[in-house]
């Protein structure tokens, strides 16, 4: 035991030396544009997925008041044992029409829908063709299949055919081509319609993980398929972002596969069921994202003011118009002091590096709510600024 201690310590030690440690900052407030830090009372908030402003709504904790009064805090089982309730399947249903599916089934969080999707799905007949900067719980999910594996890079459509010609040729069963809808380390968008058409070209099926859309892309907020004006095979989602803030996963696609991933999905299986609070805020977060036009425009608003701001200040950004905007700033070392300087200056922001982005590709990740205000924004840019400057950003 001693001789596996030290190595641990050994281990997080170099990942100190080469400034890649993360560190969690207390929040002692709700979730929303401005969070009382336990060292800080105010700060302008930059860096939380709550898209629409919902976390901290009156309706969705109104919503979860409710149901834990009716139906109590937890489930103390897993669905198919006595964990499931009518919540339950209200939400399932309501996620499925809000995403033009046939049904849905619920998960405690996105990772774990990523994680049973692929294994009942797809064997070894079969191929999953993934794109190289899918989320980690995408990758995850697709090694505990047996399936055939090929990886294309990131948005390049030549080489996703290419791999869907290899699959064919290779004799495939079932081919998936697995896809983000938004990329959520840079804000790229997926290219849904020209990956239909080759998709329906060499018969594959597509699945995308649209956690950060669903809500606030496309039409009414129906995600990335709703916005290419496609159809796709099977979709996986989240209410820890945009629809509510707080937790939960989904798949959402045809009555068979979901009837199958029932019966087969070890996460499911084994998991106790969402709490009903969170269930019943969730549906409420839908109807609120679906009449919430006016919130998905000034969501966008700030994220056009924020680029314009950043990129007249001299900053580095990729491009864009998803609200996740990545400052980009090369080494660890850099981004950290970037954000230390920034928290400094009452705004909270995290840097990203290596695992999470390449070597060399480190960055601050902002990310705009319909909750700031242009106010907030500008304090932020002015901010940014200031930091730029004392670390010679710009």
């Amino acid at each position: 035991m001693s001789a596996f201690l030290t190595a641990l310590a050994a281990e997080l030690e170099e990942i100190r030396a080469a400034d890649l440690w993360k560190v969690e900052r207390e929040i002692t407030s709700p979730q929303g544009p401005h969070v009382a830090l336990k060292t800080r009372p105010d700060v302008l908030n930059f860096c939380a997925n709550n898209y629409l402003g919902l976390a901290g709504h009156p309706a969705l904790i109104t919503a979860a008041k409710q149901a834990l009064d009716s139906h109590g805090l937890g489930m103390a089982s897993v669905r198919f044992i006595c964990g499931t309730t009518d919540l339950h399947r209200a939400l399932e249903s309501r996620i499925a029409r809000y995403v033009g599916m046939d049904d849905a089934i619920l998960f405690a969080a996105c990772f774990d829908a990523n994680g049973a999707v692929f294994e009942p799905l797809f064997g070894e007949a079969d191929a999953i063709i993934s794109d190289a900067l899918n989320h980690a719980s995408l990758i995850d999910g697709i090694r505990l299949s047996k399936a055939r594996r090929l990886r294309y890079a990131n948005g390049d459509m030549t080489a996703l055919e290419d791999a869907l010609k290899e699959a064919r040729a290779g004799g495939a069963r079932r081919v998936v081509i697995v896809t983000d809808g938004v990329f959520s380390m840079d804000g790229y968008f997926a290219k849904l319609a020209e990956i239909r058409a080759l998709a329906d070209r060499y018969d594959a099926l597509i699945l995308v993980d649209d956690c950060h859309a669903t809500g606030f892309i496309g039409p009414e907020g129906r995600g990335t398929p709703a916005r290419a004006g496609v159809k796709v095979d099977i979709l996986t989602g989240t209410f820890g972002k945009a629809l509510s803030g707080s937790a939960g996963g989904y798949i959402a696609a045809a009555r068979p596969v979901i009837d199958l991933l029932r019966q087969r999905g070890r996460p499911y299986l084994f998991s106790n069921a969402l709490p009903p609070a969170i269930v019943a805020a969730s549906h409420a977060a839908i109807d609120l994202a679906e009449r919430g036009d006016d919130l998905r425009a000034k969501l966008f608003a700030n994220a056009a003011r924020f680029r314009e701001g950043m990129a007249g200040a001299g900053f580095t950004l990729l491009p864009g118009e998803h609200p996740i905007i990545p400052v980009m700033l090369g080494e660890a070392r850099l981004a950290q002091a970037m954000a230390a300087k920034l928290n400094d200056l009452g705004v909270y922001v995290s840097g990203f590096f290596f695992p999470v982005v390449p070597k060399g590709q480190a960055r601050i990740r902002t990310q705009m709510s319909a909750a700031h205000s242009f106010a907030d924004i500008d304090a932020a840019i002015a901010a940014f600024t200031t930091a730029g400057r004392c670390h010679g950003v710009i």
